[in-house]
């Protein structure tokens, strides 16, 4: 495998504190109403942008998963909000409930998919999107329905990540758009390796962020950045029922129009809370080298790391990442 020296002292296990970061500031709004009420308070202020042939890139998750976004919460932002849009996926790269697109329509059913049209974009095959100031691609292959829509919401399901440490917006579209075959591939797999997997950490992250690179920038001002703090598994949704438990406390829902400002958002509420609730999900981002995501992500240019955090449930007041999580309480199991 190639090696690339990571920027020093920007190695992907050390987290960035707000002191050391540099460069402008982005909005970043923030309830603690996980429902559908606050999902569509939040989405209001992001959706300046969101025009024309609406698409959602949703985690729709394995069959049962017991962790992605409640679906009821989602109809009922698509039927008050966006009753045009279509929710979009790719296919897997691993062979599981999800790996081909019959397989994939069926986990759909199962996990209550079933209110608007849903895209599985790489059905047709890919589109080449180009990867601009990038180390490891000139070109990602998207599903190539993508380029049927004029405007992306992401709609993220914050959370740990096997490979990725987090998965935040920029997961979610940097794997989450890129085809089952190709693009994944080009992301997780040096070309003969017999371990699929065997790309990881700064460069996975690399790979990674370059693809949301493509993604972001082919959407330009038409796309916005919804992030879920909710049942937050150090296991990814592709985990379906084998994720994790649960122990890191619910937080709240975060948006933003800046990909890199809304997932460090997240990743400072996370680091904001107390070592008893947040030190799983800590442990999983740092051994995986997950926080090169963030640093790659201003290398290329592709947001703020600092920003303004915008409290909804009081008054638009400006509060601190220790602000917003000071009253969290430990996870509670609930079925």
């Amino acid at each position: 495998m190639s090696e690339q020296k990571p920027t020093p002292g920007l190695g992907g296990e050390r987290y960035l504190p707000y002191a050391e970061r540099t460069g402008g500031e982005s909005l970043v709004y923030f309830t603690r109403d996980l429902s559908a009420q606050g999902l569509q308070r939040i989405y209001d202020r992001v959706k300046e942008g969101i025009t024309g042939k609406v698409a959602i890139k949703l985690h729709t998750g394995e069959a049962h998963g017991p962790n992605i976004i409640p679906s009821p919460w989602v109809e009922s932002l698509v039927k008050a909000q966006l009753p045009s849009a279509t929710i979009v996926e790719t296919n897997t790269y691993y062979e599981g409930d999800r790996y081909t697109t019959q397989q994939h329509r069926e986990t759909l059913k199962v996990n209550g998919w079933t209110f608007c049209p849903v895209d599985i974009l790489d059905e047709d095959g890919t589109v080449a999107y180009p990867v601009k100031g990038g180390k490891w691609f000139t070109e990602m292959h998207m599903g190539k329905n993508l380029s049927n829509y004029d405007s992306l919401v992401v709609l993220t399901h914050f959370k740990g990540h096997a490979q990725g440490g987090f998965g935040g917006s920029a997961k979610n579209i940097g794997i989450g758009c890129a085809d089952g075959r190709i693009g994944k591939a080009m992301i997780h797999t040096t070309p003969g390796s017999d371990d699929m997997w065997d790309i990881a950490k700064e460069e996975f992250m690399e790979r990674m962020m370059e693809s949301a690179k493509a993604v972001v920038d082919h959407f330009g001002k038409n796309i916005c950045f919804v992030n879920v703090m909710r049942n937050m598994s150090v296991s990814c949704d592709c985990e379906g029922t084998a994720a994790a438990p649960v122990v890191t406390p619910n937080v709240g829902i975060l948006a933003s129009l800046d990909i890199l400002a809304v997932d460090q958002a997240c990743v400072d509420l996370v680091y904001a809370m107390k070592e008893e609730d947040h030190k799983d999900l800590v442990q999983r981002m740092e051994s995986r080298h997950g926080l090169r995501q963030l640093t790659y992500m201003k290398e290329l240019g592709m947001g703020n790391d600092r920003y303004r955090l915008i409290d909804l449930d009081h008054g638009d007041a400006a509060i601190t990442a220790q602000e917003a999580v000071k009253d969290v309480v430990p996870f509670q199991h609930t079925h």
